[in-house]
């Protein structure tokens, strides 16, 4: 059964940082792309990053520069640091992945897209 688990997240003040990471289990990770995405109250889930399975990176504009993903294929680990954080940022993170056993750089930012979801974990950035 996959399964994600993220950690990692808290509170911290406007322009600290967090490191957020995703454990994940029961699928063959190495055949899927992996994306982070994250949703505030009264929003729609938005697609924040995302890595494909040659590495290749994937940013929205509103965090680009700030924040970066990347993997640890030989744990199965999904990680996002987030630098220079905004109040804005604060919202549920959400990792998940994306089957894609035929493309080696497939990035999608759509949630609908998306195979398997982890439970969330809470980052809150107070002014």
């Amino acid at each position: 059964q996959a399964q994600l688990v993220e950690s990692g997240g808290g509170s911290v003040q406007s322009g600290g940082a967090l490191r957020l990471s995703c454990a994940a289990s029961g699928f063959p990770y190495k055949y899927y792309s992996m994306g982070w995405f994250r949703q505030a109250p009264g929003k729609e889930r938005e697609g924040v990053a995302t890595i494909a399975r040659d590495s290749t990176t994937s940013y929205a504009d509103s965090v680009k520069g700030r924040f970066t993903i990347s993997q640890d294929n030989t744990k199965n680990t999904l990680y996002l640091q987030m630098n220079s954080l905004k109040p804005e940022d604060t919202a549920m993170y959400y990792c998940a992945a994306v089957h894609a056993p035929s493309r080696w750089d497939y990035h999608t930012l759509d949630p609908d897209d998306y195979n398997h979801w982890g439970q969330g974990t809470q980052v809150t950035v107070t002014s």
